[in-house]
């Protein structure tokens, strides 16, 4: 999604927090994996089709609980895919709301005390309720207090998926690295490693987001560990406040219609690159000295318009593992 093209140093991971994993030393090169074949590829699109036609006809209301500085943009972005945001905040009404919602999305972006409680009566109503849970760790890493909100959000709620960079998701399970502000400056792992060991501890389905992004199913059931990544993206969305955040929503509109979360994940994750890219091409073929605004209007049109063929511009690589 090129939400932050920064790579990985290839340090030993480093922390003296209580849940920090073992992790091994991994190469940052190419994962070596299959491509998907044509049978996959196709299967893939039909199965994006699918979702895309549910949430079209379904038009499941996701309850966000999220941060000022993108909340307008989280709401049309989630009305472009089709789905109908609601964005209570107050501890009082939260849990009401959960009830009409099909899914629950957390961003910690411009977290107060208010709203952490809120978080977390949410997060509990839906588990009481089976509504799935989506957790965007907006800074985790960033501060103490910040990282302890995201802690006790895990502890209190059950998440189906986690979603955000290197940083934010290494700083979810101990593991040494730089946030400024919300972005991911360097991590002491590769996000395959962290990615990998925050699903297991956390037992649901992570996506760590950068140039390529990575999601990781924690296995179980009737299925082994899958993992997809995903290359689809251009640089303009690293120009835009908020790209990870409207990403995250769009997890949450797919979460609503789709019980499986690692296939909600790939294909919210791959819409928003796949727009991405359309919208790229546009600005640039449509305003030549266009830059992030004229980018940010043309990314809600193409999630807006997406079909089933522009599916075809996958550039996924999946595994078992």
């Amino acid at each position: 999604m090129r939400e932050d093209t920064r790579s990985a140093p290839e340090s030993e991971p480093e922390s003296d927090h209580p849940l920090a994993p073992d992790l091994p030393a991994t190469p940052a090169s190419e994962p070596d994996v299959t491509p998907m074949g044509f049978a996959d590829v196709a299967m893939t699109v039909k199965h994006m089709s699918t979702l895309l036609a549910r949430i079209h006809d379904q038009r499941p209301l996701v309850h966000h609980l999220t941060n000022e500085v993108v909340m307008r943009d989280t709401a049309n972005i989630t009305l472009a895919i089709g789905a109908l945001p609601v964005m209570a905040l107050a501890p009082e009404e939260v849990e009401e709301m959960v009830d009409r919602a099909a899914a629950l999305v957390i961003n910690l972006g411009t977290l107060t005390s208010q709203r952490l409680q809120a978080m977390v009566l949410a997060g509990k109503r839906a588990n009481a309720r089976g509504i799935p849970v989506m957790l965007d760790p907006v800074g985790a890493g960033a501060t103490t207090w910040r990282t302890k909100a995201a802690h006790e959000i895990l502890r209190a709620v059950r998440v189906a998926a986690i979603r955000g960079n290197a940083a934010e998701v290494a700083a979810l399970i101990g593991v040494a690295g730089e946030t400024r502000g919300v972005e991911s400056i360097s991590v002491a792992a590769q996000p395959i490693d962290i990615a990998r060991r925050s699903s297991e501890l956390f037992n649901c389905v992570v996506a760590v987001t950068g140039a390529v992004d990575l999601v990781v199913d924690h296995g179980g059931g009737s299925h082994a560990r899958r993992i997809a990544w995903i290359a689809n993206g251009d640089p303009l969305l690293t120009q835009v406040t908020g790209s990870g955040c409207m990403a995250t929503a769009l997890v949450g509109a797919f979460l609503a219609v789709e019980p499986d979360p690692w296939l909600a994940q790939v294909a919210g994750l791959l819409s928003m690159g796949i727009a991405g890219e359309i919208a790229a091409g546009r600005a640039r073929d449509q305003h030549p000295i266009g830059g992030p605004g004229t980018f940010l209007a043309l990314l809600f049109d193409a999630v807006a318009q997406l079909t089933a063929d522009d599916f075809l511009r996958q550039r996924v690589t999946v595994r078992d593992a």
